[in-house]
């Protein structure tokens, strides 16, 4: 395995040492052979991601890049091992603390959009600053000039079934955008969609990576697609058996 983290100058943003998961599983049986069964997802995961840069994951059905990601996205919590998150360790936070870092620091794509069926494009952006308290006037200023920078300014007022599979996955962007995350996760963000689409959606991710320094990190098993990030880290039967930059 090749190593990224000692060339990585400062404080990362993401450092996680030692990290395992494991889950405790009731088979539901009763008697003699009955009770919990143990299933380790992770194993002794080390990995540091620095500010700014762009990371793809990448893995077989069942490697840990999902459970992976969601102990990154502080939506589950490792076994044993420990995550810090620019420099704060993520075990000593609270479960309102957790939501208060997922809402302002982290951004989320997901394969499936995840958007509010009923909601227009404008108002699923605007969500997350409503739920953070921010006016609706405000919420929906800046989620209407993130549309702008998505090129769906003329789509605020359509719903998603209104809209293309492209279309949608540039509103869930512009949602993870709005309250100016440091860290985007996208767990195949293009899973749903056609490859000419596809590469107009990491056209996006990687011009937000140039010009603004977000640091993202995109789960994928899609060869075409990981190469569009700069490093590739890769996964097998929950262990990092790759880590290193991406040949272009």
């Amino acid at each position: 395995m090749t190593s990224r983290q000692s060339h990585i100058s400062g404080e990362p943003l993401i450092k996680v040492e030692n990290l395992c998961k494991t889950y405790h599983l009731d088979n539901g049986a009763t008697g003699n052979g009955g009770g919990a069964i143990n299933s380790q997802v992770l194993f002794d995961v080390n990995l540091a991601i620095g500010r700014g840069e762009f990371v793809a994951i990448m893995g077989h059905s069942g490697s840990g890049k999902s459970t992976l990601m969601n102990i990154l996205g502080c939506l589950d919590t490792p076994t044993s091992g420990h995550y810090w998150l620019a420099g704060r360790d993520i075990a000593s936070l609270s479960d309102d603390e957790l939501a208060r870092v997922r809402n302002r620091n982290i951004g989320f794509v997901f394969q499936g959009f995840n958007l509010l069926k009923r909601m227009t494009a404008l108002d699923n952006v605007a969500a997350p600053l409503l739920y953070a308290g921010v006016t609706r006037s405000d919420s929906r200023k800046r989620a209407l000039e993130l549309l702008r920078q998505t090129g769906l300014g003329n789509f605020a007022a359509y719903q998603p079934n209104q809209l293309s599979g492209g279309q949608q996955q540039r509103v869930a962007i512009s949602r993870a955008l709005v309250n100016n995350p440091s860290l985007i996760l996208a767990d195949e963000p293009t899973g749903n969609l056609d490859t000419q689409t596809s590469r107009e959606i990491m056209a996006v991710f990687e011009q937000l990576n140039r010009e603004q320094g977000i640091t993202i990190v995109l789960v994928t098993h899609e060869d075409d697609i990981a190469a569009r990030a700069r490093r590739l880290v890769r996964l097998q039967d929950g262990r990092v058996v790759h880590d290193a930059g991406v040949s272009v």
